[in-house]
């Protein structure tokens, strides 16, 4: 079988940035296994899987090792291909997932997502996060991840976590997050319970931030800096039980895949 295959750096204007998604437009859907081979071959920190229907598109991402029930960075650079290489995308594109209908729009040279709100909510840290981190925390919140707030900028710059520690946290991803230097505010993501030791720019993350830095700041729009060492650039709107986020995205790699 033959797949087409795009590689798509999301959350950045030019190649070797961002984060690197891989995205599969099917005809109709593969079994669950041979999705999951596909994401693991490619080995990035998702994978998306795209079918088209009349009234939009059903959406999946995989990771390298499970499926995922929401992805920023993915579902942007499927929206890219669907509006700017397979050119059905039209004012704004809609994409069926877990998470329900999310949305896909283009607003001068951004393509901006309508996702859920997923304010955290006060928590403590379990040991294995405070050893994993190895640093001292200012606040700890619980959603789908765990969102830790540090002191600066410079302190999420300069984490090394321990990634054997974190796998032991019970959830998917964990958010460290501090007010920036020179946007509103900078995070770092990990995610080695799913394959992923550090996420370069993690769109779903913004879920969780934008409610916590609006609410900090006193800002509905925000603009925020993902400090990995790719880097990536996220221009966020905090409207109550939705967030948008927004970025920027450039093709890096055309072809096929081929399953045998």
């Amino acid at each position: 079988m033959k797949i087409p295959y795009y590689q798509v750096d999301a959350f950045t204007n030019r190649v070797f940035a961002g984060n690197p998604a891989g995205v599969c437009p099917l005809e109709t859907w593969l079994d669950n296994g041979t999705l999951q081979n596909v994401a693991a071959e490619n080995n990035l920190s998702e994978t998306a899987f795209i079918v088209e229907k009349e009234e939009g598109w059903e959406l999946r991402w995989f990771t390298p090792r499970t499926e995922v029930d929401l992805c920023g960075h993915a579902t942007l650079a499927s929206g890219y291909i669907v509006s700017s290489v397979l050119k059905r995308g039209g004012s704004v594109i809609r994409f069926f997932t877990r998470s329900g209908i999310l949305t896909v729009r283009e607003r001068d040279d951004l393509l901006v997502m309508d996702f859920p709100s997923r304010k955290g909510e006060p928590a403590s840290a379990p040991a294995a996060l405070k050893k994993g981190l190895r640093c001292d925390f200012e606040e700890v919140y619980k959603s789908r991840d765990y969102l830790v707030i540090l002191a600066s900028e410079e302190e999420v710059k300069k984490l090394q976590p321990d990634f054997a520690e974190l796998t032991a946290v019970d959830c998917l991803g964990i958010i460290v997050s501090a007010r920036g230097q020179e946007v509103d505010f900078v995070s770092r993501f990990f995610a080695p319970r799913v394959g992923i030791p550090e996420d370069p720019v993690t769109g779903s993350a913004h879920c969780t931030l934008v409610p916590y830095w609006s609410s900090r700041l006193g800002k509905k729009e925000l603009v925020a800096h993902q400090v990995s060492q790719r880097g990536g650039e996220l221009f966020c709107g905090d409207m109550g039980g939705r967030v948008s986020i927004a970025g920027r995205a450039v093709i890096y790699l055309e072809g096929y895949i081929y399953t045998g």
